[in-house]
């Protein structure tokens, strides 16, 4: 997912094929497979070649402890036995190996093992693995998690990308699919959950045996299964069997009937939108804690992170739409994922942006909100746009070497700027047309994997189009481009009309694309939409000659409607015109739009920051979407973020606006009391920019019950924003306010807030600890709680503490990251590799970033993207005005 230049393409793992020569001539020439913790997709290639028709069956004993037992049997069929054939299996302990009945010593190095080709046979064989393994504890295989509430133990498997093989031997790769026949012996008072429904429980003493039948083919990722004293609720009045689980302390928290309605609105839509029914028979959604993700589309049996979608108070809408979104995501890969499914990982892209322009198609068409692209336009393009500006972005198509660079490109390029291709592609071809490839690439490749030419293709036959350019256009190429409307007038009249297009020097290729152009013209004071024309444009300059003639326009907007993946670049009259009359716009989507063009031109140099925040002051509070007020909410938010960086330089100017907009704050907590959706979002804008003394013993107060906001629960995990925000700026008594909170509230949830709030603290003993807490090998928290002190310990107000720590963590980052897993160092180098504004620290970083040598790719971009962070902030801080 997450190289190329030039005319002439050539992306190794693009087009991932089964060697061309036979599977015998390959492996007898084959070398040994690498010892390495990481499959290669040149080893991945040469076994699925050799290997089919594979059939496992898992027995696992179950228990509380933290070691569980094993005994895998591999049915499989061999092309040849001129090589030695290997099994994934990850730091366990094997207690016998037999090999077609043989009973053989395991040649097992605790990545795989491997099979001797003298025991290995031309056609079918079996291999019967009985073995023990430690539990995970970093979210990946299988994950053991005890409840501090009542010390209740819950299990739940995360496979993504090759961690299957740390719960059971397998050929952990996405091309051999097999089939899986599962048996459970686990604790009586227990649920254990898979892919299938159970066909039997039977009781003995204090366990129960659930045995499940076989499954339909899977890539080993897709399969799961999660086991504990789960809280079960269900749902049997939609066309398939749906449950819910979540665990027994926290059910409290959850809303199943908002689950299962955007369930059923799910399968309705995508069965009709596909074309084929639902290909498992049951669908269970299961809340689990520790998640390293937002969900994961394991079949029949989706994971979602706990942390997204507990509430202890009423869910917002803004909450709901996102649950909605999730749920059918997750719901999308079924079909395009796990029915058809990637071949190789440089594949993971297509299969996250498919399922995200699918989520937000079915939201915005199957439930009540129907605002859902103006939600991706304000979110997710946003940051797919950001990131394709900095000196980290990369290709949509990237070849992936090994399993542990599966990863190393997940971001929104991935997700977002692949989704946004796809909608461009559907309005391009017509979304009538772009269905119907869709349905005929399920079909044709139902149960098997597929590679990004088979969906091109797809495509390509349904449209009797060649899609051959675009995919090179758009998949293999980084960058954004601009476009930007060129245009006269005479005697009121357009007299000539072009579209001007860009693209940045290190990223020159010019693309084509399908948008609408639109015209408005300020009536009765009134930005009021005009003409629209479609059209296809390329190259540097495009005519639109249906627009001459029309009227002279006060703003023209070049991407309405937002089919484009593409900056705008606003002309002279129009940037004019939005300045002051933004808040006059009807369509709430080309408004979100336009406050993003000005939020841009910060960025961009035509605006100081200062002047937006002097519009955003000005028109804020006069905003009633919910939507584009979310949206102003991570402006205002990301203005004061900027502030805090700038550092003492500012020191007055931050003062003087905190109060102004404290004050705007306070009074749109008034005036929207019987507004609560409102009334949250101004009230997370006030948490984010109140640093006055005033406001923070407001906070205090709130905590104590003695200051109330008129109709504003003050829940709990409002209660620990409000610990963590005192924590942050050293306000009196904030530890044992700390202390407090935590003796109120000693849930999961509770100790992970405390640890983020206490990291928080300015004082640099804090930091030192947990500093050398990141670096050891033995540390004191686990990672899943790791991770909260990781965000919380460098906010934005506390620069100078950083800049005491930055030459160490920079230094340091080499030996962390030979030590440490993917799963640590993705979160590490975007919380630690730190982004202070100064010169110094961009040299720092430079400096840092010319001798990656050794890092992995992780880390080699995290490096870079503090550096052009760094390298943006110092640019809008040059830019700010006196």
């Amino acid at each position: 997912m997450p190289l190329l230049l030039g005319a002439t393409v050539v992306v190794a793992g693009c087009n991932s094929t089964a060697p061309q020569q036979s599977g015998a001539d390959k492996s007898a020439e084959a070398p040994q497979r690498k010892a390495a913790a990481y499959l290669s997709e040149t080893e991945a290639m040469r076994r699925s070649a050799r290997v089919s028709d594979v059939a496992y069956t898992l027995n696992f004993k179950l228990s509380n402890e933290e070691v569980f037992q094993g005994s895998t049997t591999i049915d499989l069929n061999l092309l040849d036995n001129s090589a030695d054939l290997t099994v994934d299996l990850n730091s366990a302990t094997i207690n016998s190996l037999k090999i077609n009945g043989k009973i053989v010593t395991p040649d097992y190095n605790q990545w795989f093992i491997t099979i001797d080709k003298d025991d290995l046979k031309k056609g079918n064989n079996r291999f019967e693995i009985d073995y023990s393994r430690q539990h995970s504890t970093n979210g990946e295989g299988l994950h053991r998690f005890k409840d501090p509430v009542d010390g209740k133990v819950y299990l739940y498997s995360h496979f993504e990308p090759a961690a299957a093989q740390q719960m059971f031997p397998s050929f952990d790769q996405p091309d051999i699919k097999a089939t899986y026949k599962l048996n459970v012996t686990a604790p009586k008072d227990w649920y254990v959950i898979s892919a299938q429904p159970e066909t039997s429980i039977t009781e003995s003493d204090q366990n129960k045996r659930w045995d499940f039948p076989v499954t339909p083919k899977l890539s080993t990722y897709n399969f799961s299964m999660h086991a504990g004293p789960y809280k079960m609720w269900q749902d049997t009045t939609g066309k398939y069997p749906a449950r819910l689980f979540a665990r027994q302390s926290v059910a409290e928290q959850i809303h199943p009937d908002m689950w299962f309605k955007f369930t059923r609105q799910g399968f309705e839509f995508f069965e009709q939108y596909f074309d084929i029914p639902y290909p498992f028979k049951k669908y269970d959604q299961v809340l689990v804690p520790d998640f390293l993700y937002g969900a994961m589309e394991n079949a029949g049996a989706v994971t979602f992170d706990e942390r997204s979608f507990l509430s202890r108070g009423s869910v917002s809408k803004g909450q709901q739409e996102s649950l909605a979104q999730t749920i059918l995501h997750e719901m999308a890969h079924q079909w395009f994922g796990n029915l058809v499914t990637m071949k190789w990982w440089n594949g993971l892209w297509l299969n996250e942006s498919f399922a995200a322009y699918m989520h937000y198609l079915s939201t915005a068409e199957a439930t009540e909100f129907d605002n859902a692209w103006r939600t991706f336009y304000i979110g997710r393009k946003q940051s797919a746009y950001s990131q394709d500006q900095m000196i980290t972005t990369h290709p949509i198509e990237v070849p992936v070497p090994t399993t542990g660079n599966a990863f190393d490109n997940i971001d929104a390029i991935t997700y977002a700027k692949g989704a946004s291709v796809l909608r461009q592609l559907s309005f391009y071809l017509g979304q009538d047309v772009f269905r119907q490839g869709i349905r005929n690439y399920l079909k044709k490749y139902a149960y098997q994997n597929a590679t990004l030419d088979d969906f091109v293709n797809s495509l390509a036959q349904a449209a009797g189009r060649d899609l051959s350019e675009f995919k090179q256009q758009w998949l293999y190429h980084a960058g954004v481009n601009s476009i930007e409307a060129d245009y006269q007038c005479d005697n009121g009249k357009i007299s000539s009309f072009n579209i001007k297009q860009s693209a940045p020097s290190n990223h020159p290729i010019l693309r084509q694309q399908h948008v609408n152009i639109a015209l408005f013209n300020l009536t009765d004071g009134k930005l009021a939409f005009n003409k629209a024309s479609p059209i296809t444009y390329s190259g540097e300059t495009t005519e639109v000659s249906a627009l001459i003639g029309e009227q002279c326009p006060d703003m023209v907007y070049p991407n309405y409607q937002d089919w484009g993946f593409v900056k705008v670049n606003l002309d002279e009259k129009s940037f004019a015109t939005i300045k002051s009359s933004i808040n006059t716009v009807d369509d709430t989507l080309l408004r979100a739009m336009l406050w993003q063009s000005l939020s841009d031109s910060v960025s961009d140099g035509k605006l100081p920051m200062n002047d937006f925040i002097d519009v955003l002051m000005t028109h804020a509070l006069n905003e009633r979407d919910y939507t584009i007020m979310r949206q102003l909410s991570g402006k205002i938010r990301g203005t004061w973020y900027y502030l805090n960086l700038f550092g003492d330089e500012f020191k007055d100017y931050r003062h003087e606006k905190s109060k102004q907009f404290e004050a705007i704050a306070w009074q749109a907590l008034e005036e929207f009391k019987d507004n609560s959706g409102f009334q949250r979002i101004w009230f997370g804008i006030l948490r984010s920019v109140a640093t006055n003394k005033a406001s923070l013993d407001k906070f205090a107060a709130m905590l104590k019950g003695d200051f109330n906001i008129p109709n504003l629960t003050i829940n709990q995990d409002y209660r620990w924003s409000l610990v963590q925000m005192l924590s942050r700026y050293d306000y009196p008594g904030a530890a044992e306010l700390i202390e407090q909170e935590l003796q109120r509230d000693n849930s999961d949830s509770g100790q992970k807030q405390a640890i983020a709030a206490k990291a928080a603290s300015p004082d640099p003993k804090v930091k030192a600890y947990w500093v050398a807490e990141f670096a050891s090998d033995t540390p004191e928290y686990p990672f899943p709680l790791q991770r909260y002190a990781m965000g919380a310990l460098f906010p934005s107000n506390q620069g100078d503490l950083a800049e005491q720590y930055a030459d160490q963590l920079i230094e340091s980052l080499a030996d962390i990251d030979k030590r440490k897993p993917p799963t640590f160092m993705r979160t590490y180098v975007y919380s630690l590799v730190l982004d202070v504004c100064t010169e110094k620290n961009l040299k720092r970083l430079e400096k840092a970033s010319k001798n990656t040598e050794g890092l992995s790719e992780i880390a080699r971009r995290g490096l870079l993207y503090a550096q052009h962070s760094t390298k943006e902030c110092l640019k809008v801080r040059r830019q700010m005005t006196r």
